[in-house]
């Protein structure tokens, strides 16, 4: 799991979840891009239209709520281990 969130490109992943990450990551850094060939390569891997939708919901909903929290200054819990640091 550390893997993927240090690099999703050279963790061990089928390709349905690469389409998956691509899309994530196109939708958080650059939204403008997306468009039907996104949610096009997403079925071409076995996604139907309520998994795409459901996907793009908890992606976006990801990438707003980190927005709020930095946009109020909220300082992360200090119980929560950072993420994608090495588990001891």
């Amino acid at each position: 799991m550390h893997a993927i969130a240090r690099d999703w490109r050279g963790a061990e992943l089928s390709e349905a979840d690469r389409a998956l990450c691509r899309h994530a990551e196109l939708l958080t850094h650059d939204q403008h891009s997306v468009g039907q060939h996104s949610v096009d390569e997403l079925r071409t891997h076995g996604f139907d239209d309520r998994a795409i939708h459901d996907a793009t919901q908890v992606i976006a909903y990801f990438n707003y709520i980190t927005r709020v929290a930095d946009g109020l200054g909220v300082e992360p819990e200090d119980f929560i281990e950072p993420w994608g640091l090495e588990p001891l």
